[in-house]
């Protein structure tokens, strides 16, 4: 059973890394035709980028299935990959972009962190010239504003 939360917790941890990967590369890279909607004002709750989201989910699906079958461990790493995916929605969709009926705001000092660093994510248009693509972790603000002015020219 340790082992199992062990490789839980690692895939959690793992995920962030393949996210931010995954957010600098695939979505500001080949896959911004998907992402870009997020980038624009949109009307609705819905955008085609929570495609990748859904392509999340069968990831985790389709681990969990693997594990079932007799691949243990690749349940529990299964689990991780939806844990995150639960994690993401809750922070960005709810925290970051406030898209819950109640609009939380950022008190304690790593969630300031966080939604600033977001907001410097989102102050570049178009997908070029973006910095922090992480999710859970955001270099220091003040890292992330010296690489906008420098991308920027400034």
């Amino acid at each position: 059973m340790l082992f199992n939360i062990a490789v839980l917790l690692a895939t959690l941890v793992a995920m962030e890394g393949v996210g931010t990967l995954a957010h600098k590369y695939v979505m500001h890279g080949w896959g911004w035709w998907l992402h870009r909607s997020h980038h624009e004002p949109h009307l609705g709750v819905l955008e085609t980028n929570d495609l990748y989201l859904v392509a999340l989910a069968l990831i985790a699906a389709g681990l969990m299935a693997l594990g079932k079958a007799g691949y243990a461990p690749l349940q529990w790493v299964g689990a991780g990959v939806a844990g995150y995916g639960v994690l993401y929605v809750l922070a960005h969709d709810g925290f970051f972009h406030r898209h819950w009926p109640r609009k939380p705001k950022p008190m304690q000092r790593y969630l300031k962190r966080l939604y600033r660093a977001h907001r410097l994510h989102h102050a570049v248009k178009g997908r070029e010239g973006s910095v922090s693509f992480g999710f859970f972790y955001a270099p220091p603000l003040r890292e992330l504003k010296r690489q906008l002015r420098a991308r920027r020219g400034d």
